[in-house]
């Protein structure tokens, strides 16, 4: 179900599902219809490898990903940079987490090539990525830059 003027589409991080949420009522802090779980509050949320590719590839909120590994020690350190530009982006983008080391097969669908890389997805597709561990200013001003009208 796209976006449409009124409401938009979001997959809930925790279980999947999708619900519909109208625009009108996103700042008011929309919860999940199947398990109840806050679908954009400004935390960063572990994917696993079906919610990425829904969430990725048909919510209808800008989603950022941060592609990361526990061994990868900028990754690391840029956690709580991006959970703090999580904060501030929300709820206009949704910021989300993938361990590469769990899910080979999606870092490698997606072309990374280093980590921390981060990956903005709008309408289905990747609009822009950038590499390396960054300040929560700089990940809130990329997402900005490539989610204005």
């Amino acid at each position: 179900m796209p976006a449409t003027m009124d409401a938009v589409k979001l997959t809930c991080a925790t279980c999947g599902q999708a619900n519909r949420v109208p625009l009108a009522r996103l700042a008011e802090g929309p919860k999940c219809g199947h398990c109840g779980d806050p679908l954009a509050d400004g935390r960063v949320a572990e994917l696993e490898a079906a919610t990425h590719d829904k969430m990725t590839r048909g919510d209808g909120l800008p989603v950022l990903v941060d592609y990361w590994a526990p061994w990868c020690g900028p990754c690391r350190s840029m956690a709580p940079e991006f959970a703090r530009a999580a904060r501030t982006l929300a709820p206009q983008v949704r910021l989300m987490k993938l361990n590469t080391e769990d899910y080979p097969q999606i870092s490698a669908r997606a072309g990374i090539r280093g980590i921390p890389a981060l990956i903005l997805y709008r309408n289905g597709r990747e609009v822009a990525r950038l590499a390396g561990a960054r300040p929560a200013a700089e990940i809130v001003a990329f997402a900005r830059q490539h989610t204005q009208p």
